[in-house]
């Protein structure tokens, strides 16, 4: 049965979805497969990893934030989603306390196409829910094209109002926003 909020149902996963991955907080023992993950999600996509970027590092971010995995039946990643905890700060400094903001959404190349990224974010918007925000945001690049659509599919609408990664209040990287209200 599909989740629904405010009314809107979630897409349901489809037939080929039928090996659901398991979503649970990462261990830090995973956290260098995590990152070998991410890296090569971006790079698969994008020809970049996030050079230099601490947030681009599963330790940096648990410190703050909730690491979140898609493991299959073998327990091998598949996947990873970094979320606002309940109570904590945003990972963009321009969303409200009602947003629960999340960042690095990634698949490994070798599992797209089985519904891990739509699982991860579903999971993403029932915790937000179950933590009592208000919607859930996230930023992506204007060329990733297919994670626009994943977005859109799920029910996301564009926030132009928050495009752009800033940081101190400068505008260091042109990003799309988007959101789903609960």
């Amino acid at each position: 049965m599909p989740v629904t909020t405010d009314a809107r149902p979630l897409r349901p996963l489809g037939a080929a979805d039928a090996a659901t991955p398991l979503i649970r907080r990462a261990d830090p023992s995973e956290y260098a497969e995590i990152d070998r993950v991410v890296d090569a999600a971006y790079a698969h996509d994008y020809g970049a990893s996030g050079g230099g970027d601490p947030m681009h590092r599963s330790a940096v971010r648990a410190e703050r934030f909730d690491v979140w995995v898609a493991t299959g039946a073998d327990g091998g990643i598949l996947g990873s989603v970094t979320t606002r905890r309940a109570g904590g700060e945003p990972l963009h400094e321009d969303f409200g306390d009602g947003d629960a903001d999340l960042r690095l959404l990634a698949v490994a190349p070798g599992a797209r196409r089985q519904g891990i990224g739509a699982a991860l974010m579903r999971h993403a918007i029932r915790q937000a829910g179950a933590d009592g925000f208000d919607a859930v945001a996230l930023k992506t690049g204007p060329a990733m094209h297919g994670a626009h659509r994943l977005y859109e599919t799920l029910g996301f609408d564009r926030a132009p109002e928050n495009d752009g990664l800033w940081i101190g209040g400068e505008r260091i990287l042109d990003l799309l926003a988007y959101r789903y209200r609960l």
